[in-house]
């Protein structure tokens, strides 16, 4: 019988049936008829359960909602609804970099009411709201990683307040070459690739773009500035938002292009990898990067891939409650060290992969893997 296609029967937790079964149905809190919605919904469906409950973004933010006991509470990116957006971020132009620190205020406050809602009625949410808000806050989440001893960039400890504090923070900390992120940012918005050259040379690789009027708008055009003046506008209009420096790993090739690698994390394991490759620092397929041969990379890799995924399952470990995470790997030159760039809440967008040879995921996309590994871990009965 396929993995996806079980009866009521086999819903039973195999590991204590005296158990009664709980009988339950998923909620999904996301943006209806997007991908990722959609994704879950149909794995959902594909395995013989009932079709999620839909809660909109919209519906639920200043307004009243509500669960049912037993319900399982799903939460995915409020991404993609410009009017969610422009609430929680404050501004009616989707391309607006700044507003971030302002998200991330009006975005966990929602997580935690969803949560609250859930347990006042005995509902449960997949996921923790303060281990959510911790991924969502680079700065919390490398320290986070660091304490537990998984690898990060060193990175400076002190978040700069404009780009001459940035520039000597650097200095002081001997880090000519860094990146520059929103610390509340996601999808690359904001990020610098910044370096200095021995005789005062500047130069930074991002997406941001100015405006006429000096306001910032991510673009899907990588480009490069070389003038202290206008890095320096770009980062002092950042810096309220709240930064996060880190230094620039050099990072491993594949086909003469740079390549990290996003891996899915399900229930505790390495499920899925997909390899972005670019000819710029950011790998991000939104701007440019394109998806490797994954067989590629685990062919130069070698004995050294068991490597790349014991950290992604040692970097998910960290948020325990979290049901699966998009852990990104920065391999090192020659594909011999690994380094943890980002851990991400919603990181299991993954279109058209399905999981790693030899993987409990083999053969499903990302949402199935996930329904599987509850299925697995739960003691669940579904009504049809």
């Amino acid at each position: 019988m396929s993995t996806t296609t079980r009866s009521v029967d086999m819903l039973q937790s195999p590991s204590n049936p005296s158990l009664p079964p709980f009988r339950s149905r998923f909620v999904v809190i996301g943006v209806p008829g997007n991908r990722r919605v959609s994704g879950f919904v149909d794995a959902v469906t594909a395995a013989g359960l009932p079709t999620p409950r839909v809660l909109g973004w919209r519906e639920i933010i200043g307004r009243d909602y509500g669960f049912d006991a037993g319900e399982i509470v799903r939460i995915d990116s409020p991404g993609e609804d410009s009017v969610v957006d422009r609430y929680l971020r404050g501004t009616d132009q989707s391309t607006r970099v700044e507003g971030t620190g302002r998200w991330y205020r009006r975005f966990t406050t929602e997580i935690r009411e969803i949560t609250d809602r859930a347990d006042r009625v005995g509902a449960r949410v997949l996921g923790d709201a303060n281990e959510i808000a911790v991924m969502f806050d680079k700065r919390r989440c490398h320290r986070h990683l660091d304490a537990a001893g998984v690898r990060v960039p060193a990175a400076l400890e002190t978040a700069p307040r404009s780009y001459a504090e940035l520039e000597q923070l650097a200095a002081d900390a001997h880090m000519p070459r860094v990146f520059v992120k929103l610390a509340h940012g996601s999808s690359a918005s904001g990020v610098i690739a910044l370096q200095w050259g021995p005789r005062g040379q500047v130069r930074a690789v991002t997406s941001v773009e100015v405006s006429a009027d000096g306001a910032l708008h991510n673009s899907l055009r990588v480009r490069t500035y070389r003038t202290r003046a206008a890095i320096a506008s770009i980062v002092d209009r950042l810096a309220p938002d709240g930064l996060h420096v880190e230094a620039w790993i050099p990072k491993a090739s594949l086909g003469g292009r740079t390549a990290d690698v996003r891996v899915v994390v399900v229930g505790g394991v390495a499920t899925h990898a997909v390899v972005r490759t670019s000819v710029s620092p950011l790998t991000n397929l939104h701007l440019g990067g394109t998806r490797g041969a994954l067989v590629d990379a685990m062919t130069v890799a070698g004995e050294n891939w068991s490597q790349l995924l014991e950290l992604s399952e040692r970097a998910a470990a960290c948020f325990p409650a979290a049901p699966h995470v998009g852990i990104d790997i920065l391999p090192g030159v020659g594909w011999r060290r690994f380094t943890v760039g980002e851990v991400n809440a919603f990181g299991d967008l993954l279109p058209g992969l399905t999981g790693l040879p030899g993987s409990p995921a083999e053969g499903m996309t990302t949402y199935q893997a996930q329904v599987d590994s509850l299925l697995k871990s739960e003691n669940m009965e579904y009504a049809r």
